[in-house]
């Protein structure tokens, strides 16, 4: 399969390195003097230093070039890029009644082949709160066969080739599953879903979590509350989740317990990163600029804030990283806030 990978950050540099064993695959990049020294070392040393690519990794920086010839596009970009490079996507393709134009593949009836397109950014967008499936079906061509691959996965693991499960959703199961058996491998085990609404929340709301717990670990609370923020936390992301039209068992799943279990624990974490600097009463913006990669949860908050205001869904997790982050509100109140709430039935919805 000729797959391209949309966006060289850390994530998109290390799917592209996991699948080029198995696969024809194309890493672009829109800043050309990134790509070049790309080329020059062989290694992505902003975001994955030391970390060199295969011989067979091919490298671009010409957008069209890099899609003429894909069967599978993955966009690797930031959530509040992900719109831009659709339109992107989507003016290389005409409505499928159109005819073929100079250049453009077809099938056995002459119809214009559409590759599918998978994106791996995990939030909402700003402004109009929506998902990333929500967005694509704005932007993209009807009939063109898209989904998203999530679940716990640091990218740097990837690309060192450790174990990884993930969960590759889409809306047309056929899809679902024919990219989760041609992306799966030895080492990146990939499970097909038709939920993508419970695949999008689970990942978008768990780095608000980490976020929490970054403050949590940060301010020396301990394990013991680290587990209860995790279980507190889940109950939220399902709470919104199944609000919005996922599936329960999705949201107990890889792209829903499991990425929310990685975020908040393991070291990798950039939004668990935040928080714990947080913790140690950093600016916001200090803290972006020292860590040098997005950290999702930090924008995502102010959308799961909107939300949940709108669709009366308790989070009072999520409240509590919001009013750090946007109103300033110490995080020791926050912390004695949460812990001082009525006490309640475990499984009351709230």
């Amino acid at each position: 399969m000729n797959i391209t990978v949309i966006g060289a950050g850390a994530w998109g540099t290390a799917l592209a390195i996991s699948l080029a064993a198995s696969h024809r695959v194309t890493l672009w990049a829109r800043n050309a003097a990134q790509i070049e020294e790309m080329r020059a070392s062989r290694c992505n040393q902003r975001y994955l230093p030391d970390i060199f690519l295969p011989a067979n990794l091919e490298l671009s920086e010409d957008f069209s070039a890099a899609l003429a010839t894909a069967d599978l596009a993955i966009i690797a970009v930031p959530t509040s890029a992900l719109r831009s490079t659709l339109q992107q996507i989507a003016s290389r393709f005409p409505l499928s009644n159109s005819l073929p134009q100079a250049g453009e593949r077809t099938n056995e009836k002459g119809i214009v082949k559409f590759p599918g397109v998978v994106w791996v950014c995990k939030g909402f967008e700003a402004e109009t709160s929506q998902l990333p499936h929500q967005v694509a079906a704005e932007v993209l061509p009807e009939g063109l066969p898209c989904g998203v691959l999530s679940g716990p996965s640091f990218a740097l693991e990837v690309a060192i080739g450790l174990p990884t499960a993930l969960t590759l959703a889409s809306a047309d199961e056929e899809f679902a599953c024919r990219a989760a058996q041609a992306l799966h491998h030895a080492r990146l085990r990939i499970y097909a879903s038709s939920d993508v609404i419970g695949v999008e929340v689970g990942g978008a709301v768990k780095n608000v979590m980490a976020i929490a717990a970054g403050i949590s670990d940060g301010m020396g609370l301990g394990h013991n509350a680290r587990a209860a923020l995790l279980t507190r936390g889940l109950a939220e992301i399902t709470r919104l989740g199944l609000k919005l039209g996922g599936r329960p068992e999705t949201l107990g799943g890889l792209s829903g317990a499991g990425d929310l279990i990685l975020t908040c624990t393991g070291d990798l974490s950039r939004n668990r990163q935040v928080g714990l600097l947080l913790a140690q009463q950093h600016d916001l913006e200090e803290i972006l600029r020292r860590l040098g990669h997005v950290a999702e949860g930090v924008y995502t908050v102010r959308e799961v804030h909107l939300l949940a205001q709108r669709l009366g869904v308790a989070m009072p997790i999520s409240e509590a990283v919001y009013r750090i982050l946007y109103e300033h509100a110490p995080a020791a109140d926050m912390v004695a806030e949460l812990l001082n709430r009525t006490p309640n039935k475990e499984f009351n919805g709230q």
